[in-house]
C-alpha cells in the first residue's frame, strides 16, 4: 500500500518541500559555524521554522491525492517557511530593516498551512 500511495503523490510540492529542507539545513550549519553572534539567533530561527515547514510538506504531499486540501496545506507551508526564512537571513546579513516586515508574510502562510492541514482533518472523509 505504501509503495501505491508514493507513487501518486504531489511530486513538485515534494521536490518544492525537500529544497526547503536543504536550503534549511545549510542555513542553519551556516549559522553554526560561519555565522556572527549578532545574526546567529535569526539564521537559527529562519532555519527551524523552514526545517519543520518543509517536513510538513512532504506529510501533505504524500496526503495530497486522497485530500485535495491537504496540498494546499503543504504549498502554504512551504512557501511560508521559505518567506520566513529569507526575511530573517537577509535582514541578519545584509542588515535591511524593511525585510524585517516580509517575515510576517511568511508565518501567516505558515499558519494557514496548519489550519488547512487542521480543516482535512476534522473534514468527514467520503464513504465508498
Amino acid at each position: 500500500m505504501v509503495y501505491g500511495l508514493v507513487m501518486i503523490w504531489n511530486r513538485y510540492l515534494a521536490a518544492f518541500a525537500a529544497l526547503n529542507g536543504a536550503m534549511a539545513v545549510a542555513v542553519g550549519a551556516f549559522a553554526a559555524h560561519g555565522a556572527g553572534p549578532q545574526i546567529k539567533t535569526l539564521l537559527t530561527t529562519g532555519a527551524s521554522y523552514q526545517l519543520a515547514h518543509a517536513v510538513l510538506g512532504v506529510v501533505c504531499a504524500v496526503l495530497a491525492p486522497g485530500l485535495r486540501l491537504a496540498g494546499v496545506a503543504g504549498w502554504l507551508a512551504t512557501t511560508g517557511g521559505l518567506i520566513f526564512c529569507l526575511a530573517l537571513a537577509f535582514l541578519g546579513l545584509l542588515s535591511l530593516p524593511a525585510l524585517g516586515a516580509v517575515a510576517p508574510i511568511g508565518g501567516v502562510l505558515m499558519i494557514a498551512g496548519w489550519l488547512v492541514l487542521a480543516f482535512c482533518g476534522l473534514r468527514a472523509l467520503p464513504t465508498a
